[in-house]
């Protein structure tokens, strides 16, 4: 009887621990796969730029990319000849070289991966990303790493779970059969935990209660879920806060392109200033873009503020300039009122400041119908600066002006879609005010219309002694 116990005990820790291997393994490798293929399209577009020219040139960006991982990346024209490679003391440069993730690339034209078996006994991962202009492949990044840590992972796993599992069985061996069958049920349980969490339902928990042995381990499997749920969480997040990021600056530049080409015989000097509109947001998108790279690795409360002097009344005039355009389309007047001629420059991280007033600002000309106002206005108060966007749009029901600062929190998900709205504008406003220590709140006017209150701390310091201020 104490051997078929024993033996049930044995098979449900085997099928737990296939259950967690399986899960473990094929999460481990679909990180790493993610990983290669972020870099690579990094590489890519690094590359693609001087593909005719010189690839040399982005060896330092290339390095710096892969610095802090074991990534091999080779550069293969489309005839399959390697015309850059990383490993500085390789021959493969001007050689053709034929690889399975190469051939199903040029064969598709889609980024492809493979994994091999090495020659050390640890498996080998490749990816390789097609390098377009238009329908045009002028090449492929081919990237190989050794599957090493992951697979000494996977294999320590297994072995502390086979020790953790004979200890048990060894345990179970030795009690009674009372004991036996309160044993029985938390496995019972680990397994259907097991199955929902390889299903990627990580809400699910393990009952921590027991014996400290069954404790242990439900601790560990409710950790690892937690983990995974992590993970999951911030891919979601960061695939979400790269559009949203991303969207002001391109349809910026996408405006200003567009005046450019529907106006006929432009005057050289609206050119120039149109040119130098670009190279502001081509600046700002790419500090923006090497934010991004780093955000996962991030924690919310480690976040600092880069700041540096800023001009803000300089900067609001800013913000409405680049989005007249946007309130001219709507027939909506949209004007600042400025309670103070200068300021002297606020130590400000310029990008996170920058995008939370406009984000609000933009938000406003959204949601105002046609033929209304929004008015961006300043006001100096004892240690602060007060900017408040009003609108005589629809206002914001009492119930939701406190909810609308949520992440991914819309008030009409039809109108959101409408707007081309993520739900994310109004959350990296308030974050960004709150990282420089201050305040942001919604409300609604008597006359109709809601109000966005932005305060921020300032010292005003001698006008004598002002920092250089920033040139917008």
């Amino acid at each position: 009887m104490m051997a078929t116990y024993v033996a049930v005990i044995l098979v449900a820790m085997s099928l737990l621990s296939t259950y967690i291997l399986s899960m473990l393994s094929e999460n481990l490798y679909a990180t790493a796969r993610v990983d290669m293929f972020a870099k690579a399209n990094i590489i890519s577009d690094t590359v693609i730029t001087v593909m005719d020219d010189n690839i040399e040139s982005v060896r330092g960006s290339i390095n710096q990319i892969l610095s802090g991982s074991n990534m091999r990346g080779i550069v293969v024209k489309p005839d399959y000849r390697v015309s850059f490679d990383t490993s500085e003391d390789s021959d493969l440069v001007g050689k053709i070289i034929m690889r399975e993730a190469i051939n199903k690339c040029v064969k598709d034209g889609e980024q492809a991966y493979a994994v091999t078996e090495g020659s050390n006994d640890f498996k080998m991962m490749s990816v390789a990303v097609p390098m377009k202009r238009g329908e045009r492949l002028l090449g492929i990044v081919y990237m190989v790493e050794s599957l090493e840590k992951v697979d000494t992972t996977i294999d320590t796993v297994r072995k502390n779970m086979i020790m953790f599992a004979a200890i048990v069985c060894i345990l179970v061996a030795l009690m009674s059969f009372v004991l036996s069958h309160m044993t029985t049920a938390p496995l019972d349980n680990f397994t259907a935990i097991a199955k929902e969490i390889s299903k990627g339902n990580f809400g699910v928990k393990a009952k921590e209660k027991g014996r400290h042995e069954l404790v242990e381990m439900a601790k560990a499997m409710n950790y690892m879920s937690a983990q995974l749920s992590g993970n999951e969480e911030n891919r979601k997040k960061f695939v979400s806060d790269v559009s949203h990021e991303l969207k002001t600056p391109l349809a910026t530049i996408k405006l200003i392109c567009d005046s450019i080409v529907s106006t006929e015989n432009p005057d050289p000097e609206m050119i120039q200033e149109f040119l130098g509109d670009l190279s502001d947001e081509v600046d700002r998108l790419t500090r923006i873009v090497e934010r991004l790279l780093t955000l996962t690795k991030m924690d919310q409360n480690q976040n600092k503020a880069k700041t540096e002097p800023v001009d803000f009344i300089v900067m609001l005039n800013a913000v409405i300039r680049k989005l007249i355009p946007n309130s001219e389309a709507k027939d909506i007047v949209l004007y600042s009122e400025f309670n103070a001629e200068s300021l002297t420059p606020m130590m400000l991280d310029y990008d996170k400041i920058w995008e939370a007033i406009y984000n609000i600002v933009d938000n406003a000309i959204k949601y105002t119908p046609q033929g209304g106002f929004v008015k961006l206005g300043l006001d100096l108060e004892p240690g602060k600066v007060v900017v408040k966007v009003e609108d005589n749009g629809p206002g914001i029901p009492e119930g939701e002006q406190e909810k609308i600062f949520e992440r991914f929190y819309r008030l009409d998900d039809s109108r959101a879609r409408d707007t081309g709205g993520t739900g994310l504008g109004l959350a990296i406003s308030k974050e960004a005010v709150l990282l420089h220590g201050g305040t942001i709140t919604a409300g609604n006017l008597p006359s109709g219309g809601s109000v966005f209150t932005i305060t921020l701390p300032y010292e005003d310091g001698n006008a004598d002694n002002k920092e250089e201020r920033k040139i917008v």
